[in-house]
C-alpha cells in the first residue's frame, strides 16, 4: 500500500525496547530448557509444557552455542489498540519471513516519493542486510577467523524463495541447497568449482525436520547428511538454532511475561494480549460460553489458519469450532477481540481505514538490536482483523521518525 505507516520516536522506543527485552528472555529460556531447566525447578513452568511439545528437540540437550544465542532473527508481532496500548500478539522464532518486504517497500517508496524523504526525518532500513551478516558472523564457531556464511533454502518451489535469494544477494553470500553441501569429519563444506570450501554459519530457511536425514526425517532430500553431528561438535552454527519452535508455541507464549521477570529480573515493557488457556477448566468454560466474542487459535497454528474470529464468524462456523475445542481443549488458546488501531489505506481510489499490525525484526549476536522499521501488515478487507498475506493481507512501508530534538 502506497500510504506509509508513521511511528513517532516515543512509540518506537516502546516497541524497540519491548521487542529486544522479549528476545533476550526467550533466548535465556531456550538455553535453560535445553540445559539446567531452572524455570521448572523454580515452579514457574511445568516440564511437560516443553517436553510434551512436538517442537521440543531432546537432541539439543547439552549442546553449547556461541554466545548462548538460539534465536538470531526474530519477528515479534505487535498490535496497538485504539486506546494507544501496545501488545505482543505472538513471537516468530523459527524461520520468520517478511523482512525482504521491509527493504523492497522502502525502495519502492523512495522511488515514488523522493521529495517526502528529503523533507521528513525517516530512519533508514537499508543497512539491515549488513547488520544481519555482522550478527551471523559474530556467532560463528570460535575457530573461524574469517567466517563463511551461507543462506540455505529448500529450493525455488518454496513460497519464500524470493526472500531467500534476496537476502543472500543483499548480504553478498551464497544461496545454497542441501545438495550443495556435504559433511566430512564433522565439518560442513560447500561444493565449489575451486574445490570444497568450509562453511561456518548457515542461515537456514528449512524446518528442523528436513535439515539432516541422519538425525531427523530419513526421507528428507532437502538436508545435509551429518549436519547435526557437525552442529553438535561446534564446527558450524545454524541460525536460528534447532528446537527454537518450543519457545514460539502459542501455549508457551502465555509464560513469556514470567520469563522476563525470571531471567531478566525486569517487568515486561510490552504485555501479552490477555489469553485464556483452554486446558484450564475455568478458561475453557468461559471461552465456550463466549465464542462469538473471542479469537481462538491453535497453539501450533500459523499464517492465519486454524483460528476462529468470533465476531466475524457465522453460527455454523462457531458450532463447528466448538466441537474442535471440546475434542482437544489443550490444542487451543483464546483471546479477546482487540479494537486494533487502523491506518489510512488506499483502496479502489479511496483512502479508508484498515486494521494493521507490526512485525519488527530483532537481531541477536553480540548484542540484541532492532532496525528502525518493520513489516506493517494490513488487512485489506473491510472490517477484517486478519493481516496475514495468505489470508488476503497486504503490507505498508513503516516510517520510524528520528528524534530531531537533540
Amino acid at each position: 500500500d502506497i500510504i506509509p505507516r508513521i511511528i513517532r520516536p516515543a512509540a518506537w522506543k516502546i516497541i524497540s525496547d519491548g521487542a529486544c527485552q522479549r528476545v533476550r528472555a526467550l533466548n535465556a529460556f531456550l538455553k535453560d530448557v535445553y540445559n539446567d531447566q531452572e524455570i521448572v525447578k523454580a515452579g514457574i513452568m511445568p516440564a511437560a509444557q516443553f517436553t510434551g511439545n512436538p517442537a521440543y528437540r531432546a537432541e539439543m540437550k547439552g549442546v553449547q552455542l556461541p554466545g548462548d544465542v538460539y534465536v538470531h532473527i526474530a519477528g515479534v508481532d505487535i498490535v496497538k489498540t485504539d486506546e494507544g496500548q501496545f501488545y505482543v500478539l505472538e513471537d516468530n522464532l523459527r524461520t520468520p519471513s517478511g523482512v525482504s518486504y521491509v527493504l523492497e517497500n522502502r525502495k519502492m517508496m523512495m522511488r515514488l516519493f523522493p521529495d517526502l524523504f528529503s523533507r521528513m526525518p525517516v530512519a533508514p532500513v537499508d543497512h539491515f542486510a549488513d547488520d544481519l551478516l555482522e550478527n551471523l558472523r559474530a556467532v560463528a564457531p570460535p575457530q573461524a577467523s574469517q567466517p563463511t556464511v551461507v543462506v540455505m533454502t529448500p529450493g525455488a518451489h518454496n513460497s519464500a524463495y524470493f526472500e531467500h535469494a534476496f537476502l543472500a544477494q543483499q548480504m553478498g553470500v551464497e544461496l545454497v541447497e542441501g545438495q550443495d553441501m556435504f559433511v566430512a569429519n564433522d565439518i560442513v563444506y560447500l561444493r565449489t568449482t575451486e574445490g570444497p570450501q568450509r562453511v561456518d554459519v548457515i542461515y537456514r530457511r528449512i524446518d528442523d525436520d528436513f535439515l539432516d536425514p541422519l538425525a531427523f526425517r530419513p526421507d528428507s532430500a532437502l538436508g545435509v547428511p551429518g549436519l547435526f553431528s557437525a552442529y553438535r561438535a561446534g564446527n558450524v552454527n545454524l541460525a536460528n538454532a534447532i528446537g527454537t519452535g518450543v519457545a514460539d508455541d502459542k501455549s508457551t507464549y502465555l509464560y513469556v511475561p514470567k520469563m522476563i521477570e525470571f531471567y531478566l529480573n525486569e517487568k515486561p515493557i510490552i504485555e501479552n494480549v490477555p489469553t485464556y488457556k483452554l486446558s484450564d477448566p475455568e478458561d475453557l468454560a468461559y471461552t465456550l460460553a463466549h465464542l462469538a466474542e473471542l479469537v481462538v487459535k491453535e497453539v501450533h497454528g500459523s499464517g492465519g489458519y486454524g483460528m476462529l474470529v468470533g465476531p466475524t464468524s457465522t453460527k455454523a462456523q462457531i458450532a463447528e469450532f466448538r466441537k474442535l475445542i471440546e475434542n482437544n481443549p489443550k490444542n487451543y488458546i483464546a483471546q479477546p477481540t482487540l479494537a486494533l488501531s487502523t491506518c489510512p489505506t488506499f483502496i479502489d481510489s479511496d483512502i479508508v481505514p484498515r486494521h494493521v499490525d507490526l512485525r519488527p525484526y530483532v537481531l541477536a549476536g553480540r548484542e540484541v538490536t532492532l532496525v528502525p522499521g518493520g513489516l506493517t501488515r494490513v488487512a485489506l478487507n473491510e472490517g477484517s482483523l486478519v493481516v496475514n498475506s495468505s489470508q488476503g493481507g497486504g503490507t505498508k512501508d513503516t516510517w520510524v521518525l528520528e528524534d530531531q530534538s537533540c
